[in-house]
């Protein structure tokens, strides 16, 4: 049974609004008063793993990006990353695109949605530190024209459209790398950017892919 999970929150909301699908296409989302984190998915993309030695893929592992680098899509941008206590260690992510997808495509998670046009913000994600990061998923915030946010948090995907995969299990190795896409949404001006600000580090100054 596919599942997934958007939460709708408002930059200066006191109260977020939750919306949930689960089962086939034909049922309806029931709407919660109480937004919860969903559950990690089971890995559905490959990994890859560099076999030759090439590593012209990403930097080495300490060559981090700075906070507030700038890039634009296409570029990858070696970070460090925590996904638990346990889970940690250094990626690569390059920001494949950023596309606009319509209204409809909002339609299965309900009335909550009317009026959002969502973007998918598709990525390639490698370890370039070599440590184990199975199962860990990454987000990347959608951001407007000026580096506003959107004022919109979503957490879950559009199947065949965004598909928000977590790490297969073979990501604990250097070289070994899958595609995911994190699903943004907006009801008023366009995303124009992607936005990295995991960590103390990189929450007040990010790094933004812009298109």
């Amino acid at each position: 049974m596919h599942k997934r999970h958007i939460v709708f929150a408002a930059v200066l909301a006191t109260i977020g609004l939750g919306l949930s699908a689960c089962g086939s296409d034909d049922e309806k989302p029931m709407a919660q008063d109480l937004p919860s984190a969903p559950a990690s998915p089971a890995p559905t993309s490959e990994s890859t793993a560099d076999d030759s030695g090439d590593d012209s893929t990403g930097a080495p592992e300490g060559d981090t990006a700075a906070p507030g680098t700038e890039l634009k899509v296409g570029d990858t941008a070696v970070l460090p990353f925590e996904y638990t206590s346990e889970k940690t260690g250094t990626i690569a992510v390059t920001v494949t695109a950023i596309e606009k997808g319509t209204e409809a495509d909002m339609a299965a998670f309900g009335d909550k949605a009317k009026g959002m046009t969502p973007y998918f913000i598709k990525m390639k994600v490698e370890n370039v530190g070599g440590t184990d990061l199975s199962y860990a998923s990454l987000k990347l915030n959608g951001a407007l024209e000026g580096g506003a946010g959107t004022g919109v948090v979503l957490m879950g995907d559009i199947p065949g459209k965004c598909d928000n995969e977590t790490a297969p299990t073979e990501f604990t190795t250097k070289g070994a790398s899958y595609e995911t896409c994190s699903l943004s949404a907006t009801s008023g001006k366009p995303v124009i950017a992607a936005t990295f600000d995991e960590g103390d580090e990189y929450r007040d100054d990010p790094v933004v892919w812009t298109s």
